[in-house]
């Protein structure tokens, strides 16, 4: 049989509503405001309207290529990263995590996503920040990541690495332990987990998304500034990044964008839980025996 409990992460580069993505990279690597001036973007709505008048509709979805292509490997390096994590704490396929448990093995699926997550990640932050600075420096994914190679090698294209996993790692874990605990509590009494009724799948994985992103969006913020920063500017890595940030724009400035991830975070996971359970119900229907 197929695991019943092995989700993948939704994340925001690959399964979740792309303009907002992008609406979430611009509103993170904004400059402070000068002194009496607005700042770039007032919000995430203000945001949509600037990039939708001086861009058109293909500009809500520009720097998507990379992400778009990484998706497929990136759940099904989630799904095994998941399933050994579980594996590795059970004696036997029969036996039951407990929430702490099921944390952990979500954390191991940060670790194993974040080879494929970071490169697309990069190359999407620059192609989103090039479009709103004017600049035309790379004419779409491909030529980024070649161009980011030939400058500064494999470091180039994976910079943002320990950001991600910082991110990725705890933000997994909190994913699938929520939508566990809540799958559980909205089970009715003499139920199965696997009779839970499309309604509850829905909230239950809207609602984990969101613990997810209330985790994530800090060092997401982080990783968003170090990514899309000329090289050389934070030589000590995050630890610049967010002493510049703490310092210039406060505390709240770690959860910029805000708005943007909890408007798409419940509906997309939402659907992707559904699409996840209707899936693996179909193939332990058809293939019982693997």
């Amino acid at each position: 049989m197929y695991p019943r409990m092995c989700h993948g992460h939704c994340n925001c580069s690959v399964s979740e509503t792309r303009s907002c993505c992008r609406f979430l990279v611009r509103l993170q690597t904004q400059p402070p405001s000068l002194p009496g001036q607005p700042p770039m973007y007032s919000g995430t709505f203000d945001c949509f309207r600037k990039t939708l008048v001086r861009e058109g509709i293909t500009g809500l979805y520009r720097g998507m290529a990379a992400p778009i292509i990484g998706v497929t490997p990136m759940f099904a390096v989630c799904f095994f990263g998941f399933g050994l994590g579980k594996k590795l704490q059970q004696k036997c396929p029969e036996d039951v995590l407990s929430y702490p448990q099921i944390f952990a093995a979500g954390m191991l699926s940060g670790v194993f996503t974040t080879g494929i997550m970071t490169p697309g990640e990069r190359i999407k932050c620059l192609l989103q920040i090039q479009a709103s600075s004017g600049e035309t420096k790379y004419t779409g994914a491909l030529d980024c990541a070649k161009k980011l190679y030939q400058e500064s090698g494999i470091r180039g294209i994976y910079k943002g690495t320990v950001l991600t996993l910082m991110r990725d790692v705890p933000a997994s874990g909190m994913y699938f332990m929520t939508y566990e605990w809540l799958k559980n509590i909205f089970t009715p009494e003499g139920k199965s987990v696997s009779e839970l009724s499309v309604p509850r799948i829905l909230v239950a994985g809207g609602i984990a998304g969101i613990f997810n992103w209330a985790v994530a969006i800090p060092p997401d913020v982080l990783k968003s500034r170090f990514q899309t920063a000329p090289p050389g500017k934070y030589p000590n890595g995050f630890r610049d990044v967010l002493r510049e940030l703490i310092r210039d724009e406060g505390v709240t400035s770690l959860y910029k964008g805000f708005n943007a991830v909890m408007i798409r975070a419940f509906p997309a996971n939402a659907a992707c839980f559904l699409g996840f359970e209707v899936a693996m119900k179909f193939l332990n229907w058809a293939t019982p025996n693997l």
